[in-house]
């Protein structure tokens, strides 16, 4: 059957016991793979399926100060060139006086692959290490494999849905302007970022990603002055040494409650 697909998910986790003790149930995250669809230029989409059990959450990207970020190791799979990631627009979370930023309930994936070899099927072997989080926060461990092998054109709704969810480029939120003024600090540097965009709606929330690893970046503080969201984040390297900030990759991201906006790159403030 072309759209079968072969799964399963090992969740790996020293504090089972005490975890299932807690919440009632066994395993706070379970997942599947959803098969998706053939692009006309060959790539398909498909999608990773988290559904969380009540009460836990899992990170975005960028987890804020009380989250662990996830990772993916796709070695394993075959027929696979490359894999684009789209984030659906997380939620803020305040968690014991710390902010995160993640999902509840379900999170779905999206993901678009490029096989080596057009029109044959892929086969999806990934590790992803993810942090979930209750009354604690502890990393998981998902291991993922799948064959894909769909000849499907038409989208999946809820792979659909979930890219509808993603945030607004900075054309499509009317940003007009995105600049960067770094100022050097005792331990790395101090970084505020401007954005002239209309409202995102209610409280707005920045992050900012500092494009280069190894980098630690404080929650910002996000504050609105008049058309500006102005976002100021401390940056320290994590083994003390100096930052070699690019702006061009830069990304912020201004979370509000009507939409989210993706700003990459800013400009010298």
């Amino acid at each position: 059957m072309k759209n079968a697909i072969l799964f399963s998910a090992l969740i790996s986790l020293g504090m089972a016991g005490p975890l299932s003790a807690q919440s009632g149930f066994k395993e706070p995250v379970t997942a599947q793979v959803l098969p998706g669809w053939v692009k006309t230029d060959g790539t398909r989409v498909a999608a990773l399926h988290l559904s969380l059990a009540p009460g836990w959450k899992t990170y975005w990207r960028a987890p804020g100060d009380a989250g662990i970020p996830p990772a993916f190791d796709w070695a394993g799979s075959s027929n696979l060139s490359s894999v684009g990631i789209s984030w659906p627009a997380p939620s803020v979370f305040d968690q014991n006086g710390m902010r995160s930023i993640g999902y509840e309930n379900e999170l779905i994936i999206p993901l678009t692959i490029t096989p080596r070899s057009p029109g044959k099927p892929v086969r999806l072997s990934v590790d992803m290490d993810l942090g979930v989080c209750s009354d604690i926060c502890v990393p998981y461990e998902l291991e993922f494999e799948a064959t894909l092998d769909s000849d499907a054109s038409r989208p999946t709704p809820a792979i659909a849905a979930a890219l509808a969810q993603m945030p607004y480029s900075a054309r499509e939120a009317g940003v007009t302007s995105a600049t960067c003024r770094v100022e050097p600090t005792e331990d790395g540097i101090r970084l505020e970022a401007r954005v002239s965009m209309p409202s995102a709606g209610g409280q707005e929330v920045a992050v900012i990603e500092p494009g280069v690893p190894g980098v630690w970046v404080s929650e910002a503080d996000t504050r609105r002055n008049g058309n500006s969201v102005v976002a100021v984040s401390e940056m320290i390297h994590a083994d003390g040494g100096a930052i070699a900030l690019d702006r061009k990759a830069i990304r912020i991201t201004v979370l509000g409650s009507s939409h989210a906006v993706d700003i990459q790159g800013c400009t010298p403030g």
